[in-house]
């Protein structure tokens, strides 16, 4: 026996286009069981009352029931135009979010003033005036063909450049999640909405400048490579001390040990002594990508076989006129690299797991660096395989950047990437900055954080409440989070494939800072409580686009104020989410407790500035952003941190993600209690894994959100 179901406030006469004795008829006719449901809503929670009758009792008692449906349906106001959801076991169509995406403005040349003009308050998400909630009625509906547009209008965003006083948007926003499989299914259930204000204002978070004196204290537990005396006094001299080569500090190119002889008088050169003698030829004159690859080849010649530069002949084939200075760049990146005995005077730590320890060197310390990275020269690690001396750490040397790739549009996405590394080398390699804000003359530091398990929060004891929250669908971690603790979507070799074919969130970051590449050469892969934090990177590009459509866009003049260490008040941790080759992984316990354990490890500390992020651990790792915005504001909550949180263009997302939040704080729901909800659902989703389980439905449920039929 079929059953047709008729809500007060969910379906009206209006649209159906029926008269309630045309629905009697109907109903007599082909026996069905009509579900009444009278009900109306107080403090936004709906109070129901049902009552079940056959067709014949209803004409039999004069149909006063549906009348009374359809006269109350008449009194609140209700249009026959609501959306109607999916059942309770199904996800949103949002969950697909990416990766976390950054944007970029297309622009050739920028200033650091005139990027953060360009701010989210101009182009900031107005909230919907109408945000439904997940209807739980456990009773499967059938489907009204309707077209989505007409049925669910999307809603209307300002541009106007003002502030928390913008009215919201008219437009009511409706889900667009999966219906039923079930093939006989012709309808969803009505979604119940409620008001959403606007976001939290961004300019009201704090940023690293509002905790100036924080950044200005004195540098403890760091390995300064620079002389500390020297700096007071505005000179930048590199700090000295006994050189070591063991396996708790880098092996510097120019350490490497000479090679045994039995004939003193005629010992071969040193690896060094054969680099210099292949560098000093690309200082002299003009070269070709031919005299690169050669020079290279000269001192990694166990590599003969392996190694390929097809990507880097990809670049000079497309060089573009503002490029083609290659001939005269190449010079000066060998100079830069050969002043690395020079600039690098005492051994620089390796930042081995489980240990806090944290490095802060000099801009020109780092290029010097980068460039011998970028000719290869750095000892015993060329080889990752498992059970190698380097097995644990990211690869440092380009040589996997310049290899070719069987895909062209790969082999054409690293031409774009070495547009941005050659930029960065003719940024610091210029004679004479003058005045310019943009001088890569300061410090940068770099700090491995490790949390005994001990010591991490027992989460279903944290009862503090959610922070502020400001979401937009618009703008970008790196820009409008200037400023803020910036959330790197990390691999746990850090820096992911930036020197191969990768081209998501953390790699267009560190080619946008390639300051941030030389963290690879020290850092070990990250632990599951562990995070790896930087402050004071330079940014030297603008790009458009993500992974296949990633463009170079050009030059950014970084004028970001900077600290009493001259590091540039911009800060950015890297916190590894885990990758799920199956989605419903995520949902257990252990993952779920994982995954706030590291963004904690990430968020606590001094100062407690806003926390700049987005879909952390989504898109390729398969992660479900609406819970993973959950994880992070938890995390955030407990670590005393408010919150900017950007969609990357998902604005359902946005206003999912701002309804939940709003309805959590509403309620004064607070961590230990979402952290049970969590673990509870878990289990839910396990016992319903034929179908795919809707998370904010679940937790509206348990608050009291009951289905809202308006």
């Amino acid at each position: 026996m079929s059953v047709l179901e008729i809500n007060a406030c969910g379906v009206s006469v209006s649209r159906y286009h029926r008269s309630y004795p045309a629905v009697l008829r109907i109903c007599h006719s082909s026996r069905f069981h009509l579900h009444f449901r009278f009900g109306h809503t107080s403090n936004h929670k709906l109070l129901q009352t049902a009552r079940t009758i056959t067709a014949e009792q209803m004409s039999q008692q004069d149909s006063s029931q549906v009348k009374r449906c359809f006269m109350q349906t008449d009194n609140k106001g209700n249009t026959g135009d609501q959306s109607r959801g999916e059942d309770k076991n199904q996800h949103s169509s949002t969950d697909s979010a990416g990766k976390g995406a950054t944007s970029q403005p297309t622009s050739t040349k920028t200033t650091g003033n005139e990027y953060k003009k360009t701010s989210i308050q101009n182009g900031r998400d107005e909230a919907p005036n109408q945000m439904p909630l997940s209807s739980e009625n456990p009773v499967k509906m059938t489907k009204k063909a309707k077209p989505d547009e007409a049925q669910n209008p999307k809603p209307t965003h300002s541009a106007s450049g003002e502030s928390s006083s913008n009215r919201p948007s008219r437009g009511a926003h409706m889900y667009t999640s999966d219906v039923s499989s079930d093939p006989s299914s012709s309808g969803t259930r009505p979604k119940p909405g409620i008001k959403l204000g606007p976001t939290y204002p961004i300019q009201n978070l704090k940023t690293m400048q509002n905790y100036s004196t924080e950044f200005d204290k004195k540098l403890i537990g760091h390995r300064i490579m620079i002389d500390m005396t020297c700096f007071q006094r505005d000179v930048m001299v590199p700090f000295q001390r006994s050189h070591v080569w063991d396996s708790n500090h880098v092996k510097l190119p120019h350490l490497y040990t000479r090679p045994p002889s039995h004939h003193k008088s005629h010992a071969p050169p040193t690896r060094w002594e054969a680099t210099c003698h292949a560098l000093r030829k690309l200082t002299k004159g003009s070269n070709s990508i031919g005299d690169v690859e050669s020079a290279i080849m000269s001192y990694n010649s166990s590599n003969k076989d392996k190694w390929t530069f097809d990507a880097l002949y990809c670049y000079g084939q497309r060089l573009h006129a503002m490029d083609n200075n290659l001939h005269s760049l190449i010079p000066k990146m060998a100079e830069l690299a050969l002043e690395l005995p020079d600039l690098i005077k005492q051994p620089i730590p390796l930042l081995r797991q489980q240990q806090n320890q944290a490095i802060t060197m000099s801009q020109q310390q780092i290029s010097s660096l980068l460039a011998n990275a970028f000719f290869c020269t750095f000892p015993h690690r060329n080889d990752t395989k498992p059970g190698s001396e380097y097995a644990n750490f990211p690869t440092i040397n380009f040589s996997s950047l310049f290899a070719d790739e069987k895909d062209t549009d790969r082999l054409n996405q690293k031409a774009e990437k070495l547009r941005a590394i050659f930029h960065y080398f003719n940024t610091v390699t210029k004679k004479s900055h003058d005045q310019d804000a943009a001088k890569p003359d300061g410090l940068v530091s770099f700090e491995r954080i490790s949390i005994p398990p001990s010591q991490l929060p027992e989460w279903n004891k944290k009862k503090m409440p959610l922070r502020n929250l400001h979401i937009s669908s618009e703008g970008s971690i790196e820009r409008e989070g200037t400023g803020m603790l910036q959330v790197d979507f990390a691999s746990k070799y850090i820096g992911g494939g930036v020197l191969k074919s990768g081209l998501v969130q953390e790699e267009i970051l560190f080619l946008m800072s390639p300051e941030l590449i030389v963290a690879r050469l020290f850092t070990e892969k990250l632990a599951d409580n562990e995070c790896l934090k930087i402050t004071g990177p330079q940014m030297y590009s603008l790009y458009s686009g993500y992974s296949r459509s990633f463009s170079w866009k050009g030059p950014f003049d970084d004028c970001t104020k900077r600290d009493t260490w001259k590091r540039r008040y911009r800060q950015i941790v890297a916190i590894d989410a885990l990758e799920f080759k199956n989605p419903k992984d995520q949902y257990t316990k252990e993952n779920i407790t994982r995954e706030l354990n590291k963004a904690y490890v990430g968020f606590q500390g001094n100062p407690k500035t806003a926390i700049a992020t987005g879909n952390w651990g989504c898109g390729a790792f398969k992660g479900d952003p609406k819970l993973k915005a959950l994880i992070q504001l938890m995390a955030a909550a407990v670590a005393e941190r408010d919150m900017a949180y950007f969609t990357f263009c998902n604005k359902e997302l946005a206003n999912e993600v701002q309804e939940m939040h709003e309805i959590l704080t509403k309620h004064n729901v607070t961590v230990d209690k979402l952290d049970k909800w969590l673990k509870e659902f878990c289990g839910h989703y396990a016992r319903e894994h034929h179908s795919a389980a809707d998370l904010y439905g679940f937790i509206k449920e348990k608050i009291g959100y009951m289905a809202s039929l308006l």
